[in-house]
């Protein structure tokens, strides 16, 4: 089996590919929200640490999501639907990726209630963006069983470096998106072609 895990700088993702890793091959996918947040530099670090934690490599791919997909959500979107729709584009980025490279899965380190697009309803709606199947192995942890586990496997000190929080969030996120609202929301932003130009700006990051 193989899967494309998306991969953030925090503490959840990297459980998550972790356990997954060690179980299918996974190339691990960091959206780069810069200018808007984030930290590539402690993306890397996780993952030279996992591949060397399982004892295999893991192909990290980045796509400057910030640049191309999150501005284009700001300026079109509809502010409250900016989360939903951010986790929504990242989904289909991760397919288009996951297809190329024969991908039969997409990990993810989402479990429930934690941020606004982590709500049942919403990951509901968004798993519908989507035709690959999304597997979630945190979905029934909290944050402590999570936090335990990055400790045992030497995540949790990388996962909480300093890094910048995303500027985008709205005061008042979405938390029970319907497939309609986002259908409307894709369709202002022209979300195929974003999509098209994201994959097409991937790189391979050297570990």
């Amino acid at each position: 089996m193989k899967a494309v895990s998306l991969l953030s700088g925090g503490i959840d993702s990297p459980v998550a590919l972790y356990i997954m890793a060690k179980k299918a091959d996974c190339a691990a996918l960091h959206m780069d929200n810069s200018p808007f947040g984030g930290d590539g530099k402690k993306v890397v670090e996780l993952v030279d640490h996992i591949s060397d934690k399982i004892g295999k490599k893991i192909e990290l791919y980045s796509v400057p999501f910030g640049e191309i997909v999150q501005k284009e959500i700001y300026e079109k979107c509809e502010e409250r639907y900016r989360c939903v729709m951010c986790k929504q584009m990242m989904y289909r980025v991760a397919e288009e990726i996951g297809r190329n490279e024969g991908a039969e899965i997409i990990v993810t380190g989402e479990n429930l209630g934690q941020v606004a697009s982590q709500t049942l309803q919403n990951l509901m709606v968004l798993e519908k963006s989507v035709s690959m199947p999304v597997v979630r192995p945190l979905i029934g942890l909290d944050k402590e069983e999570i936090i335990d586990i990055a400790k045992r496997i030497g995540t949790y000190e990388l996962s909480i470096k300093k890094s910048k929080p995303c500027t985008l969030v709205p005061s008042k996120p979405a938390t029970s998106a319907t497939l309609e609202s986002i259908k409307k929301e894709e369709e202002k932003m022209g979300a195929a072609d974003i999509v098209r130009k994201a994959v097409r700006e991937a790189r391979i990051e050297k570990l």
